[in-house]
């Protein structure tokens, strides 16, 4: 997602800062959400023994997953959308300009989120292509592009840090 923003040499340069800043919080409390609202729904089921209503193709526990899936991301990104706009009310366009140009600076950022955004691509088509799909509610097909947000972000972590090690290919021999 980064990646397709323009990138100039001087952060003073910077163009669609407002739009690029805004952008990178309200994935990242899509994906916040994502993470933690599988784990509350999922005790919560258990906890309350209760099963989530549910189409007749889609299993239970998928159902409950993805239902809370959708939720928590829906939640998530607006708790931080929300944020975003308490931290940078009043701010100097310099300010905007600055923090997403670092956004765009920052080599381990683009790389989770193009991971991120395969993974919400892998989610939806997973979605549409399950016998399921049509059947599913808004929350389900949130869900599922939110679980593959979650995916996304877990290969990039085993890729970058546990089969590179962390390094990158120019530091390789520093």
């Amino acid at each position: 997602m980064s990646r397709l923003w323009a990138h100039p040499s001087y952060a003073e340069d910077q163009p669609y800062a407002h739009a690029i800043l805004a952008t990178h919080v309200l994935f990242r409390g899509f994906q916040t959400g994502a993470i933690i609202g599988p784990i509350i729904g999922t005790g919560r089921h258990i906890l309350l023994l209760r099963r989530s209503p549910s189409p007749s193709s889609i299993p239970p526990y998928m159902n409950t997953l993805l239902r809370s899936t959708g939720t928590g991301a829906t939640i998530g990104t607006g708790v931080l959308a929300v944020g975003l706009i308490a931290r940078m009310w009043g701010r100097e366009e310099i300010e905007w300009k600055n923090r997403s140009w670092r956004l765009l600076e920052n080599k381990g950022q683009l790389e989770v989120d193009t991971w991120s955004v395969a993974g919400v691509g892998a989610g939806a088509i997973a979605l549409a292509t399950s016998s399921w799909g049509r059947e599913a509610g808004w929350r389900v097909q949130v869900g599922s592009c939110g679980m593959g947000a979650t995916v996304g972000v877990l290969g990039y972590m085993i890729w970058r840090h546990g089969i590179k090690g962390g390094k990158w290919e120019d530091e390789a021999w520093s």
